[in-house]
């Protein structure tokens, strides 16, 4: 080759890269799923340059041992599809761990992830992993709610009325969106639902990522999050039992009966005989508001007044794994609301819905058995989510004052 066609065939190829057209990097996909695989190279700092993907709503990124933590960073920027902005690093959480029994952790193909991000429609996207141990096969995982062999796109709530269970701590079943109405793939869940015993508590989540969201996409959240933990983490089903949105919205998770003792894939060590419930938003950063902290209240009443259970009260579990926090076969006594740091080591769920578990075990308390009014049609969710910005934006001012004044941190 001349040097003049050597500087030419140089000078594409770094044109290439600066469009986020070079991709050497092997693509693969699946249904709603596209994934690319991050270089091997230096063990302790990894990279994926820019570069055009196929569309996606939200990222994550996985790896070949289930059992290897990421000890380290993961920072994403994305490109937006509709202005071709690309997004400040934002951080993914990289303290999710494999269920320690059950089919999500002997299922062929399961792998160590972090925790996904909503990002909203993209087409683009660059990755950098740092860190003083980092696990092979790193791959990013593209998430596109809106694909699959049947996906469904619907916002119908169901009432969910029906009768209290017996007992002095019955609650009514809340409203809540069918895994039908949010577009469940029923096909990609392999494995029939295990069952454990009686629910004896339950972990409140976050999904962390982003807050910047309207409810009305809440449904195509839910989907992405099933999507990455069936499709990408190689678990069986959506690891969650419920899902609230930050307009109070309540989504059925797991497939095998709401009603159902059925094993979750949520916390550590914990999954068995317990119960979750997972808020979509980052609350480490954001507070919540009244309709998030009733609904999950709400949810944890019916779940546990189906085993007359106190939800203020406290109840002693068994760990099923050593998971940073607990040894395996060490007793633990955790309130039966619980957050999911009090059984991992994990900063879920966010320091401001953590500190409102004591009102939403009041509230939960004070559920009764009186019966909810009827769901509202999905057209109001847009009344709600305007409800929620001014609550929130008061709330914001009011915890600038409180920094202000020195009174908060705990």
């Amino acid at each position: 080759m001349t040097p003049r066609l050597l500087r030419t065939a140089v000078a594409t190829a770094l044109a290439l890269g600066a469009l986020g057209l070079n991709q050497p990097a092997r693509a693969t996909s699946s249904d709603g799923v596209h994934t690319v695989r991050v270089p091997d190279g230096d063990p302790h700092d990894r990279s994926l340059a820019p570069r055009t993907t196929d569309p996606f709503s939200l990222i994550g990124v996985t790896w070949d041992d289930p059992d290897e933590a990421l000890d380290g960073t993961v920072q994403v920027r994305t490109r937006s599809r509709e202005s071709g902005a690309w997004s400040t690093w934002r951080p993914l959480e990289a303290d999710s761990r494999t269920p320690e029994s059950g089919p999500d952790r002997d299922r062929p193909g399961v792998r160590g992830s972090t925790q996904p991000l909503w990002t909203g429609p993209s087409d683009g996207v660059q990755v950098r992993v740092a860190g003083s141990r980092l696990p092979e096969g790193l791959r990013v995982e593209l998430v596109d709610p809106e694909a699959g062999s049947d996906a469904v796109h619907t916002g119908v709530v169901e009432p969910g009325v029906v009768p209290p269970a017996a007992g002095p701590q019955s609650a009514e079943r809340p409203a809540m969106t069918s895994r039908s109405a949010w577009g469940a793939d029923e096909s990609l869940v392999k494995d029939p639902p295990t069952y454990t015993g009686d629910t004896k508590a339950v972990f409140v989540h976050h999904t962390a990522g982003t807050n910047d969201y309207t409810c009305s996409q809440s449904a195509s959240i839910v989907r992405g999050v099933f999507l990455y933990h069936v499709q990408s983490n190689g678990w069986n089903d959506i690891g969650y039992h419920f899902l609230v949105d930050k307009c109070g919205t309540v989504f059925e998770g797991r497939a095998g009966g709401v009603d159902k003792p059925v094993l979750g894939a949520h916390t550590y060590g914990f999954n068995t005989a317990t119960s979750s419930v997972s808020v979509l938003g980052d609350y480490s950063t954001a507070a919540t508001n009244a309709a998030v902290r009733a609904s999950v209240a709400k949810v944890a009443a019916w779940k546990l007044g189906l085993y007359g259970i106190d939800p203020t009260g406290t109840t002693v579990l068994t760990s099923g794994a050593d998971n940073g926090k607990y040894k395996l076969g060490q007793k633990v006594t955790f309130h039966r609301i619980s957050g999911h740091r009090d059984g991992y080591p994990t900063e879920c769920p966010g320091q401001h819905l953590y500190d409102d578990l004591p009102e939403i075990r009041t509230l939960a308390a004070n559920a009764g058995t009186s019966a909810e009014p009827a769901a509202e049609p999905p057209g109001v969710l847009d009344e709600d989510e305007d409800a929620y910005e001014d609550e929130t934006d008061a709330g914001e001012d009011e915890t600038d004052a409180g920094e202000d004044a020195g009174v908060l941190g705990r």
